[in-house]
């Protein structure tokens, strides 16, 4: 996919590639020169660990929008296929 910078090193990332890489208006972002190339990925979220009784969970330092069905589906089938080797 091709795209152009302005005079002002702004570029518009095309939606069909936000969308595949989850990324939403006002998303914290990491970029970085490798290798003679741009990379640019979603930032990781920033969490505190919590004791909740038994358990310690991870808890997001700013409000995020909580995840969907179809959301918690798809990573669910994304990390069973990588435990069982498949891309």
């Amino acid at each position: 996919m091709k795209t152009t910078m302005d005079r002002f090193g702004r570029l518009v990332v095309p939606k069909a590639l936000r969308q595949a890489a989850g990324i939403a208006p006002g998303a914290d972002l990491e970029i970085r020169a490798t290798n003679g190339r741009i990379e640019i990925e979603p930032a990781p979220l920033d969490v505190k660990l919590v004791k909740r009784g038994r358990l310690t969970v991870a808890v997001p330092m700013r409000s995020v929008p909580a995840l969907t069905q179809d959301e918690v589906a798809a990573t669910l089938g994304a990390v069973r296929r990588r435990g069982a080797g498949r891309p």
